[in-house]
């Protein structure tokens, strides 16, 4: 098996930032304690292609209520890889758990943007039975799978990221 790419948590600083900026000034009373718990992403068994990720808080989503995840992780990967965010299976199966932007794309260069290479996870509760989903901090809610990709023999793409969401056009 290739070893391709390495999880990290992203600064103290930088979590404290991004956790004020989603959250609100007074988001949470203990951000340190939050920041020190987080978990790095991993598998749960040896044939397992998603890694986990884990809630650094506790969650409660009424249907149709969605949440913005600052997960605490950056992730540094070999170029021509991408890691693909999807929501646990299970929680899809039993809530229609779902990420607002259905798969969430990772690519190699994001690690090195101004906000640390930040992982942010939105995801939606889409029930349509009407049910409640509650998750206790340190729970698994989505995975991450590394897939090679390949580019088009007259690719010339030369521009660099720096940012996330609509940072290259």
């Amino acid at each position: 098996m290739r070893r391709i790419a390495k999880f990290d948590k992203v600064s103290r600083e930088r979590f404290l930032e991004d956790w004020k900026e989603t959250f609100g000034a007074d988001g949470d009373k203990d951000l340190e304690a939050i920041y020190d718990g987080v978990s790095l992403p991993r598998r749960a068994t040896a044939g397992s292609a998603g890694y986990d990720f884990f809630l650094p808080l506790d969650v409660e989503l009424k249907p149709g209520e969605s949440l913005k995840v600052p997960t605490g992780i950056r992730v540094r990967m070999e170029p021509d890889w991408v890691l693909q965010l999807y929501p646990r299976s299970g929680l899809g199966f039993k809530y229609r758990l779902q990420m607002n932007n259905t798969v969430g794309i990772i690519d190699s260069d994001y690690f090195y943007s101004d906000n640390e290479g930040h992982i942010f996870i939105k995801m939606l509760n889409d029930s349509r039975e009407g049910k409640i989903l509650s998750l206790k901090a340190g729970m698994a809610f989505a995975q991450g799978i590394f897939m090679e990709y390949g580019i088009t023999e007259d690719d010339d793409a030369e521009g660099t990221r720096n940012g996330g969401f609509g940072s290259t056009g």
